[in-house]
């Protein structure tokens, strides 16, 4: 029902095709969006700042940056690198740009093509949302990237996982920087401990 609610409320369509589209490598995994209820959580339990930047990898038809972008107003970039999802969120972001044209919304929000670890980090980015979009290779490069960033613009950065995949905590906990700073429970937490959300951190004030 929230699927249908939000979509509505933000003139846009994200919920899944009836038939699951596989990408061609096995790098990457099929779209499935983070349920409404889930960014509900998150928003409640997580404080967005007015200057965050928020990197979507893998944003598929844009849910995430809609949703962040509408009530957080941070400013919100979707990688995608399949056309056919890239052009349902140019087709979303201008119906929800009708929407919101005449509101006083402080952050921007764009989509671009391409692969996840090719995308630059800019100085400003400094929140990044995964949601198991590829395999654990692909992740250690982008986070890879998130630091190098980080060297040459020193500031806090959080990385957001939402039904974390084990590779991806190992890899965080013992190989990189990051520490965990929150862990946030969903409703199916108790059937399924892998309903949750876990931002890590990483800032020189904690090194």
């Amino acid at each position: 029902m929230k699927d249908k609610y939000y979509d509505k409320l933000l003139h846009i369509h994200t919920m899944e095709n009836k038939k699951m589209v596989y990408p061609e490598s096995h790098h990457y995994n099929p779209y499935e969006p983070t349920p409404y209820s889930a960014l509900e959580k998150l928003t409640k339990n997580y404080s967005f700042a007015k200057q965050d930047s928020m990197i979507d990898f893998g944003c598929g038809k844009g849910r995430l940056p809609f949703y962040l972008h509408y009530f957080q107003h941070v400013s919100v970039t979707g990688i995608e690198m399949d056309p056919r999802f890239f052009s349902d969120a140019q087709q979303n972001l201008q119906a929800y740009k009708q929407l919101i044209r005449s509101e006083n919304n402080q952050g921007t929000i764009q989509f671009i093509c391409g692969l996840a670890e090719e995308y630059e980090i800019t100085a400003q980015d400094n929140r990044f949302y995964f949601f198991n979009p590829f395999s654990i290779q692909i992740f250690k490069h982008i986070v890879s990237n998130i630091l190098k960033s980080v060297e040459d613009a020193p500031r806090e950065v959080d990385i957001i996982l939402y039904y974390p995949h084990e590779t991806y905590i190992q890899f965080l906990e013992y190989d990189s920087p990051f520490a965990l700073w929150m862990e946030i429970k969903l409703k199916a937490y108790w059937l399924n401990p892998d309903e949750r959300l876990l931002v890590y951190r990483f800032s020189n004030e904690l090194i």
